[in-house]
């Protein structure tokens, strides 16, 4: 049975490495957001980087075994060091769009989705993607991009999709019940 891969891009206000309160409330909300997120029915993991106990600088600098090489789209403009990464990305895997959906737009990360506009910049790029993967099959950052880049640039197709127009693994359009009128306007590209 095929997997939906997730990947999650969006660009900082504040490099990582400020020390303002806005900054340390993103950082703070994560941990208890991942832990939350990783108890919801229907996911199934997320990149979690295998170096990041050795005090890595970067998503850039870090090992994340499987699922290749940090990437990030063509857009992003801020900087790649410790002191000028003014990003946060996740690439995850779960099970179906409904799981996702409930996961992302209850608790500690719909929370978290109500302070976005604080701590990330308005691109007019959409923040997610999603894709089927066939099972066994662990996406990678590069993959991630390129799906979300392709919704960018195509809107919502079988490969390349959101919430509001999402696909079944056959390539036939969905639609989750319950998601009219939930989630940002980028969610609705094209």
């Amino acid at each position: 049975m095929p997997h939906l891969a997730l990947y999650t891009f969006g660009v900082l206000k504040s490099p990582l490495a400020d020390p303002a309160p806005l900054t340390r409330e993103f950082h703070e909300s994560g941990g208890a957001v991942y832990r939350e997120v990783a108890r919801h029915p229907g996911y199934i993991a997320r990149a979690e980087a295998t170096d990041r106990s050795l005090g890595a600088g970067t998503d850039f600098d870090s090992d994340w075994g499987e699922w290749g090489e940090f990437a990030v789209p063509a857009w992003y403009g801020k900087g790649r060091t410790v002191e000028t990464s003014a990003l946060a990305a996740t690439l995850s895997l779960w099970t179906d769009p409904r799981s996702a959906f409930d996961a992302v737009y209850t608790g500690p990360h719909r929370t978290a989705l109500n302070r976005r506009y604080d701590w990330f910049e308005r691109t007019g790029h959409p923040g997610y993607v999603f894709w089927w993967v066939a099972d066994g099959t662990i996406p990678t950052w590069q993959d991630g991009v390129s799906k979300l880049e392709h919704l960018h640039d195509h809107g919502s197709a079988p490969h390349a999709f959101t919430f509001h127009h999402s696909f079944a693994p056959d390539g036939t359009p969905t639609r989750i019940a319950g998601t009219k009128g939930i989630g940002p306007k980028s969610d609705q590209v094209r």
